[in-house]
């Protein structure tokens, strides 16, 4: 029995392959899991728990009802694309809504769950957007206009965002290794599992005599990945096909 960990799906019903890949990893992978835990952007994007109607959400909100109805328990902490996701939606998933970070004990070790866009600190113009857009303001804002305007409006913050991403340079959006070493050290040296900057990998950093193990969670545009944790420790692992 292992704990399975999730991020930066983007599922949305454009992206099939994806779907149908998450879907399975659900019935099969998870099934087996002792909890499932999504560390952020389920979805291209979530416009509010009033769009749990529509067909392709309602068959998302299903799957996780029955993986927690079949006894796994499953977590959801926000992510930049659906951080608006709300209590109905973790109602009719039977998801347990977590905080950024969230500390843990994991068979014994600790462990810190994050998103991982705090960690990106070196990009100052995301972060200032990041502090406006979480603010109480701007979600009442953004919930009080009509669905259709919701989604038109998030879809415009998307394309300005790409648009945006083409002129950064690649090291900025990733994590910042002094706000690592500084998170570290807030938390007690625990090991760090992350999403959010689609650069899978296990990273070792020595922080003050100590050695804290980061694993970053792969993006699921191309094909499924998860990370698997038990008592021995952590490994990723790609699903065989969508």
């Amino acid at each position: 029995m292992s704990t399975l960990f999730i991020s930066d799906l983007h599922l949305c019903s454009g992206r099939p392959g994806i779907n149908r890949g998450f879907f399975g990893f659900i019935e099969r992978e998870a099934k087996s899991a002792d909890a499932l835990y999504i560390l952020g952007d389920l979805f291209e994007y979530w416009a509010g728990d009033d769009d749990l109607g529509d067909p392709f959400n309602a068959t998302v909100v299903a799957a996780l009802a029955r993986l927690v109805g079949s006894g796994v328990p499953a977590y959801l902490m926000h992510g930049n694309r659906d951080f608006v996701i709300g209590e109905a939606f973790a109602h009719a998933s039977m998801v347990t809504l977590l905080p950024d970070p969230t500390l843990l004990s994991l068979y014994g070790q600790p462990t810190l769950l994050m998103h991982g866009d705090t960690l990106c600190t070196l990009d100052r113009e995301y972060q200032a957007f990041r502090r406006k857009a979480r603010s109480d303001a701007w979600i009442r804002n953004l919930l009080g206009k009509p669905l259709t305007e919701r989604k038109a409006a998030i879809e415009a913050l998307r394309r300005q965002s790409e648009q945006e991403k083409r002129n950064k340079p690649e090291e900025i959006m990733d994590v910042d290794p002094a706000e690592v070493e500084a998170t570290f050290r807030r938390h007690g040296y625990p090991r760090l599992i992350h999403g959010h900057t689609h650069r899978p990998a296990r990273h070792v950093h020595m922080v003050d005599g100590h050695a804290c193990e980061r694993w970053v969670l792969a993006d699921w545009y191309q094909a499924g990945s998860y990370l698997a944790c038990d008592e021995s420790g952590c490994h990723a692992v790609q699903l065989s096909g969508n």
